[in-house]
């Protein structure tokens, strides 16, 4: 690939170059492909899918029993007793690891919670089958309150933080709520055509061109982390949130690249601006931080103004099942923000909503996210499939429950030790000390620069940026190595740098590209020698 072939390249976002990246390395046939560019996960959380198929055959067996008219079809199951007959499916099979977890959750509810036991089942049994629609629409009852459990407590509900009682939307995943949120916040009038939206950067690259679309046509600002503080944010970037021209602060925490939560101090900062300004509207998608070490999410610290995005994709490497919430506090800004617009303002919004309320004008932020995810006049069809909320509640117990911090240990250790078999043979010191308790360490951010200057010297470097775009590092690993990572400039982090994800791999891979990083850049070496 020529240099005006690269220029063209880096116009694209990083995940159109991954593609192109994966041809070439598809095409070098001495080597097999080691793709380090998606998140994708290759380890999966077993037992509460296994609980989900268990629940699945105790489904069956309740509707079969109430429709016999003919055969292959069943009936909707029996409220009464069912919990009676649940506890005696689960006796005949608790050999099954899976029956054994629904036994153990249904005692850890119906005990510790006081949930009703037939409520429950007959919830759990009627979503798993799929033969109603979600009511309510935004969340099955039992449903929110397990999944609010898990997300107090991974999210850092701790003694002394604001009091918040978070409502639940569940979506299809992280990506869905993001645009379920940008277009309320627009149709509600609370984001408008030419206002600043500041945004956490290095990010997530949709992320970055989500607002410059025609739809929102927003002013970006970018808040910027700094690698040299080991990708915290500086007070002096903070203060751009002071602005009351900065509509939203929107942030990915931990983030992507880097793969570091901001440290507890960074986000108070953060709230005590917010609540300095109320109507700073807060975004944080916080779908990394069950892998770090005592995560505090800014939805904790500033519950009025925060829309908290979590997704249970990597933590459960449920990527295909599409499971995520947005979670906002039932005391918000957002709600006071809508009913303070001006008046005729108010009046077109009322009108738009009044098809699904008697009382249109007061329906809270949460409930217009529903409705618009479904453009209103479907409101009735709103809501996420109740299978994949049953099984977004079982992957919630699996961390409720006794063995949660157990597998939170084992995914953090997965991901870690990948991480320390890509750097012991790196030409560098890591960004990111190994016992850095803000690292996440599902993705690594590698510094090209940083490598050439600590290996050899500036001067290397410089000439390295006059005779190569920054694109090339990353073509001669997929072309020579047939490995592919992502291009680091795409996040906005620094053009020369490249991410790896440490979640899709054997550990074996990661010192093949270790290897491979050092042999590249060998290369180039010795190429500059030539020409000296």
């Amino acid at each position: 690939m020529n240099r005006n072939d690269e220029k063209q390249l880096e116009t694209l976002s990083p995940f159109e170059v991954k593609d192109t990246l994966m041809k070439l390395a598809a095409g070098n046939k001495d080597h097999a492909m080691i793709n380090a560019g998606r998140g994708n996960p290759n380890w999966i959380a077993t037992v509460p899918r296994d609980a989900f198929f268990q629940l699945g055959m105790f489904a069956l067996q309740e509707s079969k029993a109430t429709y016999s008219q003919y055969p292959g079809f069943g009936g909707m199951s029996e409220k009464d007793n069912i919990s009676t007959r649940f506890l005696s499916f689960c006796e005949d099979h608790e050999q099954n690891e899976g029956v054994r977890f629904l036994l153990n959750a249904f005692s850890y509810l119906t005990t510790e919670h006081m949930l009703d036991a037939d409520d429950l089942i007959y919830e759990w049994v009627e979503g798993i089958l799929g033969d109603n629609y979600p009511v309510p629409d935004r969340m099955l009852k039992n449903c929110e309150f397990i999944s609010r459990k898990y997300i107090e407590q991974e999210m850092g509900n701790k003694p002394g933080l604001p009091e918040s009682n978070f409502d639940l939307f569940a979506v299809e995943g992280g990506t869905a709520a993001m645009v379920y949120i940008f277009n309320t916040l627009k149709t509600n009038r609370l984001l408008n055509k030419g206002d600043d939206i500041a945004i956490g950067a290095p990010v997530f690259t949709p992320y970055l061109e989500m607002p410059e679309l025609e739809d929102y046509c927003l002013n970006k600002v970018e808040i910027m982390a700094s690698e040299e503080t080991q990708w915290q944010i500086p007070d002096s970037e903070l203060e751009k949130l002071r602005d009351p021209k900065i509509k939203a602060f929107f942030l990915v925490n931990p983030s992507n690249p880097a793969s570091v939560k901001l440290s507890d101090d960074t986000l108070q900062k953060i709230a005590d601006i917010a609540k300095e300004r109320p109507e700073l509207i807060l975004l944080t998608d916080d779908v990394y931080g069950t892998f770090t070490d005592n995560f505090t999410s800014l939805a904790m610290l500033a519950p009025k103004n925060t829309i908290l995005v979590y997704s249970y994709s990597k933590y459960f490497g449920a990527t295909g099942w599409r499971l995520g919430v947005v979670a906002v506090s039932e005391d918000n800004n957002l709600d006071k923000m809508i009913a303070d617009l001006p008046e005729s303002t108010r009046q077109e919004l009322t009108k738009r909503y009044s098809g699904i309320s008697l009382d249109p004008a007061n329906i809270k932020f949460i409930d217009r996210l529903v409705a618009d995810s479904r453009a209103v006049a479907l409101n009735h069809t709103a809501g996420l499939s109740t299978p994949q909320q049953v099984q977004m509640t079982l992957f919630s117990l699996l961390a409720l429950l006794e063995g949660g911090q157990e597998y939170q240990e084992n995914a953090k250790k997965i991901v870690r030790a990948r991480y320390q078999t890509l750097m012991q043979n790196s030409l560098t010191k890591p960004t990111i000390a190994e016992d850095n308790s803000n690292g996440a360490f599902y993705y690594v951010e590698i510094n090209i620069q940083d490598l050439a200057v600590s290996a050899y010297n500036n001067d290397f470097f410089s000439w390295m940026q006059e005779e190569y775009e920054p694109l090339d590092f990353l073509v001669r690993l997929a072309e020579e190595c047939s490995i592919v990572v992502m291009p680091g400039g795409g996040f906005d982090a620094p053009e020369w740098s490249l991410r790896v994800s440490l979640a899709n791999l054997p550990q074996s891979a990661y010192e093949t590209i270790s290897y491979a990083i050092n042999a590249v850049l060998e290369s180039y070496y010795q190429t500059y020698l030539s020409n000296r």
